[in-house]
């Protein structure tokens, strides 16, 4: 689920008579780390910079400007930055040497955990702008170019969504045909192993007119499913058009009313945001997917106590139930931590008994590492590494076999892909089924963008591979 990208940019050049050129143009290039989150910032970053001129480029090597946008969720997150910042030294005094500059950037997480401590363990970087204020980065690339070192990462009074420009239509089909957009940041739960609130701040909502704005240029540009993004999406509460507050709930069926937008999916969610109303879009709305990310991290009460999240396995096992209720066919997934301090052999088989209660179709599991600054890291009876990672291979191997178990139960079926974009085989399309598992099958390039039936045949470890049924006239894309 988490995986590195890469977003690129760079600056056109302005000719006598007023028309662009870039022969000689600069160069971008942004390496993205982490979630969700992370690659729409990236986007909405390329987008900023586009305002100046900036075009794309997917060589590092021949980049002027180099980006590193971080995450600080993972073990040791800083210090891979300052590694790769230690390579990014070397290529810019390379460059240097053959009479080339290249200014080197630190966006995300770790630059607002980071601050000066970046400037001052890698003087090689020019920049460093924290995850509330990269709408400045235009302006911080500027001042950098003077020769000031620019570090940025005060929380920003403005919204800075409300700065940041749009993108093009032609990039926006370029992108493809699903896309993410973040409609909250930050989050208030503060569970003691998590540096979120410390990184991205108390929980923040875009309005509903702000959200709804995005999503139609996004359709407009040929997006046919878009994911909600928010470090605690569910807690989304923004202004209605009269000034009413709603839920995530009411925006869905809002978002739903959009022509031409055939799929919505959203995370991450926390179990205590899960309301009424958003249980009954899962119910009521079939462009709602029927899959759900809802992280519980243990099915130990201990352990869930220790961690502050503020919910008991019996409550997180009755909403499963709840949700069930509704939307029948719904795809569970799941984050754990296993050897969270003071975790006992009993707390981690409450957690593996769980796990066989629930039956995910997908998860995400790892071993707990201290983050600086966080309650957790002062908690003594910490687990040894060993443990975790013997504990870390029996959830793993039970959580795989019940992906498995759930594929198989496809195998046979008629689901609706919607295709995304060319396979490895010549001829082959990959898709995505409504329980976001990747499909594997032939079809027309010119496709890419509908909705197919799609008989799935078979299974591989991480994707499905089927057979087109047929193509309906109302599936088709009305952008294609």
């Amino acid at each position: 689920m988490i995986k590195d990208s890469a977003i690129t940019i760079a600056p056109e050049t302005k000719l006598r008579d007023g028309s662009s050129s870039r022969p000689n143009s600069r160069k971008v290039f942004i390496k993205t780390y982490g979630c969700q989150m992370n690659v729409y910032d990236s986007i909405r970053m390329s987008d900023a910079l586009a305002g100046d001129g900036y075009e794309q480029t997917e060589d590092m090597e021949e980049a002027d400007l180099v980006l590193l946008n971080t995450c600080h969720i993972r073990e040791k997150a800083a210090e891979k930055v300052y590694s790769a910042l230690g390579r990014l030294r070397d290529m810019k005094k390379r460059k240097a040497a053959d009479g080339r500059e290249m200014m080197i950037g630190v966006t995300g997480c770790v630059a607002q955990a980071e601050g000066e401590e970046i400037l001052r363990r890698a003087p090689a970087v020019d920049v460093v702008i924290g995850p509330q204020t990269y709408h400045r980065l235009p302006e911080a690339l500027r001042r950098a170019q003077q020769g000031q070192r620019v570090v940025d990462t005060e929380y920003a009074i403005e919204d800075k969504f409300e700065h940041l420009p749009s993108a093009e239509k032609s990039k926006i089909k370029a992108r493809g045909v699903t896309a993410f957009l973040t409609v909250q940041e930050g989050c208030d739960k503060f569970c003691t192993f998590c540096v979120v609130p410390y990184t991205r701040g108390s929980e923040v909502s875009r309005s509903v007119a702000q959200i709804v704005d995005e999503a139609l240029k996004l359709v407009d540009g040929g997006v046919r499913e878009i994911t909600l993004l928010g470090q605690n999406v569910n807690a989304w509460h923004g202004k209605g058009p009269r000034g009413e507050e709603w839920s995530l709930g009411d925006l869905l069926y809002r978002l739903a009313e959009i022509p031409g937008l055939a799929r919505l999916r959203y995370t991450t969610s926390h179990p205590r945001d899960m309301d009424d109303r958003l249980i009954g879009a899962h119910r009521d709305l079939r462009t709602l997917m029927p899959y759900l990310h809802l992280p519980v991290q243990s099915g130990s009460n201990r352990i869930l106590k220790a961690m502050n999240r503020r919910h008991t396995t019996a409550e997180y096992l009755a909403l499963i139930a709840k949700i069930r209720a509704a939307r029948p066919d719904i795809a569970l997934s799941g984050d754990f931590i296993v050897g969270f301090p003071g975790e006992t052999d009993q707390d981690f088989e409450d957690t593996l008994r769980l796990v066989e209660d629930v039956a995910y179709a997908q998860a995400f599991s790892f071993k707990y590492s201290t983050r600086p600054g966080t309650p957790g890291a002062e908690l003594k009876d910490q687990v040894p590494e060993e443990i975790k990672a013997q504990r870390l291979e029996r959830l793993q191997a039970l959580l795989l076999k019940q992906q498995h178990e759930f594929a198989e139960t496809c195998v046979g079926k008629v689901v609706d892909v919607l295709l995304e974009k060319p396979g490895r085989m010549p001829g082959q399309i990959i898709g995505r089924s409504p329980w976001l598992q990747s499909v594997n099958v032939d079809a027309k390039a010119s496709q890419i963008g509908d909705i197919i039936n799609v008989r799935i045949t078979g299974t591989s470890t991480n994707s499905l591979f089927g057979e087109v049924v047929q193509v309906s006239d109302t599936q088709r894309s009305s952008t294609a």
